[in-house]
């Protein structure tokens, strides 16, 4: 029988690409938000989705899980619980405050992680693999006996002690992905060959492939110029210059004409809120640039100073603003906001606010728009998985393809395939590899990582 795995907080699926690229059969899956989950079943076709509250169908994803086993056993649970509740806070301090009678108000969407554990500890698989954000190591969660606890000791505590593992902090732009993707993946095992491999100091997580600098030995970080270059160009200006005849997904929205001027005016690698004058009559380039600085409470606030009009010439300037009873101002926003990306860097984040020009370095490098779609994807690898986005059926409704404020929401929550690719490769490396082979696996090992 081929190896087994299942998904919890799945998604779309997108992760899951990583597991069956690998020839791992995906038993199941579970997601709460069904149009989520219709795109699960038309890329899992034959895997069982559980939509459903994790709290309620726990014991009956057990059950499914070990008939479907027949008696084998599972080799890999992957989880992808929800970030949104992750503590930005030292766990130190918020335990401290904590023995000091200095209760905080718990996000009762940590505590998710608690069925996942029932899960893990009713089935054991061979590998259990967490993804999240690395704020996930500072979360202090309430456990089901009232206790605050650390939810990286909460995994530890409730798995059986055949377990080890730790969790890491991985750079996705190490690994080739085109984009800067900082995320917590925590791994334990049971595997006997692993746990000796890994008790000598091999990590968990595979070697990475790339370096910022190119250092000992490693390829290079994919910049966004290799990923973009490589699509037909649009023009958010207008509907016919802001979507593509060839590729569906190849499309922007329209902008309005206020915010296009801004984005018109942007050079390379910079921010609208930096845009100088284009008075033909002036065009000077001098007027001061936006910035940021702390306030007294140490907080990094941009700057609401920053000059909209010529200091030469007392022209607007090409600037974000607002207007308010006639009167118009710079617009709040840090320096970030209405930026261009570099052409010869990894892309910075992307998240379900990719499409906004406002977002973070979201602006193309060059052209006069956001990323789109299809960009999107490829820059989350996605598009290199086989990954569909139609026909799908939810609420009673058919679509061709997904709705695109779905695509959006999934492009930027979902955890890169191209890493859990070479994760389970890792995982299945360290698995099977027989002991005249150990070895090798040491040095490789630590030479890359």
């Amino acid at each position: 029988m081929a190896k087994q795995g299942i998904s919890l907080f799945s998604g779309g699926g997108v992760a899951d690409k990583g597991l069956t690229e690998n020839g791992i059969g995906l038993i199941l899956s579970n997601e709460i938000v069904e149009e989520r989950a219709a795109l699960i079943k038309l890329n899992y076709p034959n895997s069982k989705v559980f939509v459903e509250d994790i709290w309620k169908c726990y014991p009956e994803i057990v059950t499914y899980t070990k008939w479907k086993l027949q008696g084998n056993e599972l080799f890999v649970m992957l989880a992808t619980p929800p970030c949104q509740g992750m503590s930005q806070n030292g766990a130190g301090t918020l335990l401290s405050n904590i023995r000091k009678g200095k209760r905080p108000e718990f996000d009762e969407r940590n505590k998710l992680i608690i069925p996942a554990l029932k899960v893990a500890a009713k089935l054991q698989p061979e590998w259990i693999l967490f993804e999240n954000v690395p704020n996930m190591r500072n979360t202090i969660i309430e456990d089901e006996n009232g206790n605050a606890i650390n939810i990286i000791e909460l995994i530890r505590e409730c798995l059986p002690e055949a377990y080890v593992g730790q969790e890491y902090v991985v750079e996705m732009a190490d690994y080739g992905l085109p984009q800067r993707r900082k995320r917590l993946i925590t791994i334990f095992t049971r595997n006997e060959n692993a746990k000796k491999l890994y008790n000598k100091g091999i990590q968990l997580i595979p070697p990475r492939t790339h370096d910022k600098y190119a250092d000992a030995g490693l390829l290079p970080w994919v910049n966004v110029g290799v990923v973009l270059e490589g699509f037909e160009p649009l023009d958010a200006k207008d509907k016919e210059n802001a979507i593509s005849k060839k590729n569906p997904l190849h499309r922007v929205p329209v902008l309005d004409k206020k915010k296009y001027e801004w984005i018109r005016h942007t050079p390379k690698n910079s921010s609208a809120f930096d845009n100088q004058c284009i008075n033909p009559k002036c065009m000077y380039k001098n007027n001061q640039v936006h910035g940021a600085k702390r306030d007294t409470s140490g907080i990094n606030k941009a700057n609401k100073d920053t000059p909209l009009f010529c200091a030469k010439c007392g022209e607007l300037l090409p600037r974000p603003y607002v207007e308010s009873n006639g009167k118009k101002r710079i617009m709040s926003g840090y320096t970030s906001a209405y930026k261009r990306m570099s052409w010869e860097l990894p892309a910075p984040t992307l998240t379900q606010n990719f499409i906004y020009p406002c977002s973070d370095h979201k602006i193309h490098p060059q052209q006069n728009r956001v990323l789109s779609y299809a960009e999107a994807a490829k820059l989350q690898s996605i598009s290199d998985y086989n990954y569909k986005w139609g026909t799908i059926e939810y609420k009673g409704k058919s679509y061709k393809i997904a709705p695109f404020s779905l695509i959006k929401d999934v492009i930027g929550e979902s955890a890169p395939p191209l890493f859990f690719d070479l994760q389970t490769k890792w995982i299945q490396k360290l698995s099977s590899e027989g002991t005249e082979r150990k070895a090798s696996i040491l040095s490789y090992a630590n030479a890359k990582i």
